[in-house]
């Protein structure tokens, strides 16, 4: 690894680290961060392969398991609602017993959740099938918040936005996985115990990874590196434990306004993309009748180009830490792509489809790893378990309440009409986002560490 020491008998350095002592007085980067990050995108790729495995195809499902197309709507909704009520005992797990026990915790429930489905593979066991998705949805909880917290502990200064982008990547994928996997896996046969036979498959392979995932979390996963990578990060663990309240932490973040005008417009954009996510088979079908792998693969488009997104948005953050800016160019950029989704998926054309989903794509889960460094930099020193969850509250929140009023407004009057109510609210969260202001604390902290 990397080494970056001080010299010498050099005082000011505990005093500008908050009185770190000698302990942190050596900043040095762990060969093992690498490993961590990787085995946390893989399983968190996993988790999120589950939320939307049904979602993708889910006409068959439908009439598998012979429910309504709201109902299988509800098995990825389940993530959402699961996560709003049990985001705060799991944020202060986090403070109070680490990451381990929580990478621990989430791919151990990804496993469990995966083994239940196994057993829901006949038309009448619809709960199991139910339950199956619960237990992920409680996984889902102890893997969201993790991507800006997993960046800090374990990153350097001028890296720390790059892996967080690589964290959310994981989920990325998987979700990219789940819009391309079952469409493929899963024909839409007429006879039952054939369909029975495909999802099997589907359920054996996803077990299957799910575990060999648990048990490299158990022999690879640790709680932190031996030395603290940034000069921020040795400032925070110099802190007493006893100095640090759990509670108070949140009332600090409800009271700071740049935050909370972050926490809406992250929630109306992520909220968008839970819902555009969630209904995407409905709409292309219903625009492409028989076009089940195509409405796979469009789902696919969206969140590969997503994936470049975020990558590049956080290489950018790290080269130039204008984060006020880039969320905004995004943003808005999100909203254009939506107006031209919206106007061009009746055309006709599927081609014109793909490319549009991409272009929304790119901006709209490029936003993800923004809105989580530009909330780890307002709130620091706070922990970024603490302001990511209340991001991820937000966007589930906004998530269920779109995916229903969309799914509604769809049945009733549309595909565009369903459409046009996430253009306006996305005009909405764009107005939102340029009145915060770039209170940039953890870049501060670093740069006044720097030069002391």
């Amino acid at each position: 690894g990397m080494v970056l020491q001080e010299p010498a008998g050099a005082p000011s350095l505990s005093a500008a680290a908050g009185g770190v002592g000698d302990a942190a007085a050596e900043v040095q980067l762990s060969r093992l961060r690498w490993a961590v990050l990787l085995l946390f995108s893989s399983y968190s790729l996993c988790n999120a392969f589950q939320w939307i495995q049904y979602g993708s195809i889910n006409n068959v499902f439908v009439r598998f398991y012979d429910v309504s197309a709201f109902a299988i709507d509800w098995l990825s909704m389940s993530y959402m609602l699961i996560y709003i009520p049990l985001l705060f005992p799991v944020a202060w797990l986090l403070d109070k017993r680490g990451l381990r026990l929580i990478a621990l915790a989430g791919s151990a429930l990804n496993a469990m959740g995966a083994w239940v489905k196994l057993g829901s593979l006949k038309p009448h066991l619809f709960p199991v099938t139910v339950l199956g998705q619960v237990i992920c949805g409680l996984a889902q909880v102890f893997i969201l918040g993790m991507p800006s917290r997993i960046a800090s502990v374990w990153f350097g200064s001028h890296e720390v936005s790059t892996a967080c982008s690589i964290a959310v990547f994981g989920n990325q994928l998987g979700i990219a996985a789940g819009f391309l996997v079952p469409p493929v896996l899963i024909p839409n046969v007429e006879d039952v115990e054939k369909l029975a036979y495909h999802i099997s498959i589907m359920f054996f392979m996803t077990a299957g990874v799910a575990s060999a995932l648990f048990i490299l979390v158990i022999i690879v996963f640790k709680e932190k590196p031996p030395n603290p990578p940034s000069r921020a990060q040795a400032s925070i663990q110099s802190r007493p434990m006893a100095e640090y309240s759990y509670v108070q932490s949140i009332l600090r973040l409800l009271r700071n306004a740049n935050f909370l005008l972050l926490m809406v417009t992250y929630g109306l954009n992520v909220g968008c993309f839970y819902a555009l996510s969630t209904l995407l088979n409905r709409m292309v079908i219903h625009h492409y009748p028989g076009e089940e792998v195509n409405a796979g693969r469009i789902g696919l488009t969206i969140v590969l180009s997503g994936m470049v997104g975020a990558l590049i948005s956080g290489i950018w953050l790290d080269k130039t830490k204008t984060y006020k800016q880039t969320t905004l160019v995004v943003y808005i950029m999100s909203l254009v792509g939506m107006i031209v989704y919206t106007f061009t998926l009746s055309l006709g054309h599927l081609w014109v489809v793909f490319v549009t989903a991409g272009l929304l794509g790119f901006f709209m889960t490029g936003y993800l790893p923004l809105g989580f460094e530009f909330a780890a930099e307002l709130t620091y020193p706070e922990s970024e378990g603490t302001s990511s969850g209340l991001l991820n509250v937000a966007a589930q929140i906004f998530g269920i309440a779109f995916t229903i009023g969309q799914g509604q407004i769809m049945d009733h009057f549309g595909t565009k009409a369903g459409n046009l109510l996430l253009c306006s609210v996305l005009f909405l969260g764009t107005i939102m986002t340029a009145f915060i202001k770039a209170d940039l604390r953890r870049q501060q902290a670093n740069l006044e560490n720097e030069q002391t």
